[in-house]
C-alpha cells in the first residue's frame, strides 16, 4: 500500500506503518499518561527541539495500556519523521513541499455522509451524571509542569456566524474539569479564533467539534496560514486533494456542527461567547502551559477561552493520537504547509528562480527555511534575495531564511553550513529587517533582551545569502568525483 490515495485514517496508516520496518513500536507495558509517555517518546524518536538526548526519525509508538484507561491506547510520533510523512502521503521527502502547494492550490471539498459514522460507535452525554473528560480521553501531560492534559491533535472544526464557511485548524486545548476545555486562540492569527470572537460580538456561543486522530493527511494540511489558505478556505479541501478523495463529515449527535467521520474521539461543544478569560494553569498552578516548539515551556495563558463540551464520541477501543509540543512531529506538520506556502508565493513572482524550500527543524519548521536558488543569467544576481523577501511575505511567522545553491543539499545541515563557510561573508551577504512582527513564543523576541525590540513577538528578520556571486560561479564548483556503475557496486552503495 503505498498509493497516497490507499490512506483514508489513523488505523489504515498504522497498519501502514506496522509493514515497513522500523516504523511503529508498540507496547503493552503499563505507561503513566502524565509526563511518563511523553518521558519515554522522547528518547525513542520525539527529534525536532527537544532538550538532547533525544531520537531523530526514531519510529511512531502505540501504547496500549494506558494508566486509567483500559480501553483505550495512544499513539504518539506518527508524523515525527519526513521520510514517514512521504510514505503517508505518497510521495518522496523531498517533493513534500511542492505535493502540499499543489493540493492547496486544487482542493476537494468535504462532503458530509450519513451517520451514525465510525467516531460514532459509542456515545457519552455530558449530562450523564458519570461524564468526565480526564476518564473519557486519554490525554497525556507532556512534562511534569504542564497545565494539565493536553489535546495536541485535535481538528477544531467551526462555521462563521456570518459566512456559514467551515475551516479546521489545531489548537492547544487542555481539560479544565469533567466538561470543560481552556482552547488558546492566539488573538489575529488563526480562523477559529475570528470565529469565536464574531459569535461574541454577536452575543452567542460557537459551536465546534473536535476531531482526534484521524488521516495524517488531514493533519497536515489543516495547519497552511494565511496568506496562502485566508478566511474562508476549508483546509479539509488540501487532505481531500492529497486523497483525490474528498473527506468525509458527519452531523455531530449534540450541537450544529460537523466532525471527521472516522476519527477515533469527537469533542462536541460550544466556545462560551466573551470567556477569553480563562486561566490555563487554574489547576496545577505551575505557570506553565505546555512545551512549545521552540523547545521552550510556553507560558499558561491567562486569556483561554472556555470550551464547554456537550458529548464526547468515539470507535470502539479507541485510539487516542497525541505529540510533543517541540518535536519533530510538530516540525512536519508546521514546516510542510510552510514550504509549500513559500514556493507557492515564489513561482509566482519568479518562476524557476526557487528549486526548493525546507522549513527546518531547528526553527520548530516556522522560523528558518532553507531556499534552494537558481541562477542561470548575470540578471539573475538579487533575485535570490528578493526569493526571501517572498518567503517572509508568504509565512509571516519566518524569522531566518538562509539561501543556498542548487548544488547544496537543503535537507543536509551540514552541506548548508558548508555553503555557509565557503560562500558567506558577514559584512555584504546579511541583510536585516528589524522591527517586524514574527512570533511571541521566541523567548528572544522580547524587549528585556535588546532595547531595539518593542513589544514581546518584534523580531529583527533576517537573510543569510550563501549563494555564489554569479559574476564569480566559474571559482565554485565543487570537487567532480567518478559517476560509477552502481549496479556492479549494488552490494555496498546504499539503496
Amino acid at each position: 500500500m503505498n498509493n497516497r490515495t490507499d490512506i483514508l485514517d489513523l488505523r489504515t496508516a498504522l497498519e501502514v506503518l506496522k509493514d515497513t520496518p522500523g516504523q511503529l513500536l508498540e507496547t503493552d507495558v503499563e505507561v503513566d499518561p502524565e509526563a511518563e509517555l511523553s518521558g519515554v517518546y522522547r528518547y525513542v524518536g520525539a527529534g525536532g527541539t527537544v532538550a538532547r538526548p533525544t531520537q531523530v526519525d526514531g519510529p511512531a509508538m502505540v501504547f496500549h495500556n494506558v494508566t486509567g484507561h483500559p480501553n483505550a491506547s495512544v499513539a504518539i510520533g506518527v508524523l515525527a519523521s519526513r521520510a514517514r510523512v512521504a510514505s503517508l502521503l505518497g510521495c518522496k521527502k523531498e517533493e513534500l513541499g511542492h505535493l502540499l502547494m499543489d493540493c492547496a492550490s486544487n482542493p476537494v471539498d468535504p462532503v458530509v455522509v450519513e451517520g451514525p459514522a465510525p467516531a460514532q460507535e459509542v456515545v457519552h452525554l455530558a449530562t450523564d451524571p458519570d461524564f468526565d473528560l480526564f476518564k473519557l480521553v486519554p490525554a497525556p501531560t507532556n512534562t511534569p509542569v504542564d497545565a494539565g492534559p493536553y489535546i495536541t491533535l485535535g481538528m477544531c472544526y467551526a462555521t462563521h456566524p456570518d459566512t456559514g464557511l467551515s475551516d479546521v485548524t489545531i489548537h492547544r486545548m487542555c481539560i479544565q474539569s469533567r466538561d470543560e476545555l481552556s482552547i488558546f486562540l492566539q488573538p489575529g492569527s488563526r480562523h477559529i479564533g475570528a470565529m469565536a470572537e464574531r459569535a461574541t460580538e454577536l452575543g452567542r456561543p460557537l459551536p465546534i467539534s473536535v476531531s482526534i486522530g484521524v488521516d495524517p493527511a488531514i493533519e497536515i494540511g489543516s495547519c497552511f496560514e494565511p496568506p496562502t489558505t485566508p478566511l474562508g478556505f476549508n483546509e479539509l479541501s488540501i487532505a481531500g486533494a492529497i486523497r483525490q478523495k474528498p473527506v468525509e463529515l458527519v452531523a455531530c449527535k449534540t450541537i450544529d456542527e460537523h466532525a471527521i467521520a472516522n476519527a477515533e474521539y469527537v469533542i462536541e461543544g460550544e466556545i462560551l461567547p466573551g470567556s477569553n478569560n480563562v486561566v490555563e494553569d487554574q489547576n496545577s498552578h505551575t505557570g506553565f502551559a505546555m512545551p512549545e516548539f521552540p523547545g521552550y515551556n510556553g507560558p499558561a495563558s491567562h486569556e483561554c477561552w472556555l470550551l464547554k463540551v456537550k458529548a464526547v464520541t468515539h470507535r470502539v477501543n479507541p485510539i487516542m493520537q497525541t505529540c510533543i509540543g517541540p518535536s519533530e512531529e510538530h516540525v512536519n506538520m508546521a514546516g510542510i504547509p510552510t514550504e509549500a506556502s513559500i514556493l507557492g508565493m515564489i513561482e509566482k513572482a519568479l518562476p524557476g528562480k526557487v528549486v526548493n524550500c525546507y522549513a527546518h527543524r531547528s526553527g520548530g519548521g516556522k522560523y528558518l527555511a532553507i531556499l534552494q536558488c537558481r541562477k542561470t543569467v548575470h540578471t539573475d544576481e538579487g533575485k535570490q534575495r528578493q526569493a526571501a523577501l517572498l518567503a517572509f511575505s508568504a509565512f509571516p511567522e519566518l524569522k531566518h531564511v538562509i539561501l543556498v545553491d542548487e548544488d547544496v543539499d537543503i535537507f543536509d545541515t551540514n552541506d548548508v553550513l558548508w555553503a555557509m563557510n565557503t560562500r558567506f561573508q558577514g559584512d555584504v551577504d546579511v541583510v536585516t529587517i528589524p522591527g517586524v512582527r514574527c512570533h511571541p513564543l521566541d523567548p528572544s523576541s522580547n524587549p528585556d533582551y535588546a532595547p531595539s525590540i518593542t513589544d514581546v513577538g518584534i523580531s529583527t528578520k533576517t537573510i543569510f545569502d550563501c549563494t555564489v556571486p554569479f559574476h564569480m560561479r566559474d571559482h565554485f564548483h565543487r570537487a567532480p568525483f567518478m559517476e560509477v556503475d552502481r549496479s556492479k557496486w549494488a552490494d555496498v552503495l546504499p539503496a
